[in-house]
């Protein structure tokens, strides 16, 4: 049996807690670790948990991340169930956020784009990711 593929996403910041609070409150992920001053980096991870994914954010003491360098760094959520996709957008902005134009107009047929306090940007699609390839 192969072993387990989990993915990963880390990226440093220098507002941790607006980072929670736009993909825990916002997105509604949940908080599966924290560490406070290891090596210097405070950090959190958040996903849900049995998810083959996650994502780390972490702050160096003394060092500026900076922003996105793009406005066309995205992670994007395929969310196929309409409402399930509605309530998350919601949720969204219920926590304040609001929608942003995305840089590839395709991502607003189908999507929603917000961006975090550091410029990096989440689209909800609404969208099975296999159905989208299959047509591409």
């Amino acid at each position: 049996m192969k072993p387990h593929l989990v993915l990963r996403v880390a990226r440093p910041t220098n507002d941790l807690a607006s980072v929670i609070r736009f993909y825990r409150d916002g997105l509604g992920l949940q908080e599966l670790f924290r560490f406070d001053g290891h090596d210097g980096f405070d950090g959190v991870i958040l996903g849900q948990p049995g998810d083959a994914y996650h994502f780390e954010f972490t702050h160096a003491h003394g060092h500026d991340a900076g922003r996105a360098p793009t406005a066309d760094n995205l992670v994007v959520l395929y969310m196929p169930d309409r409402d399930a996709w509605e309530t998350a957008v919601r949720r969204m902005k219920d926590h304040g956020y609001a929608p942003v134009v995305s840089f590839n107009p395709y991502w607003d047929r189908q999507g929603v784009t917000f961006e975090d306090c550091d410029g990096y940007r989440v689209v909800l699609q609404n969208a099975d990711w296999r159905t989208v390839v299959q047509k591409t």
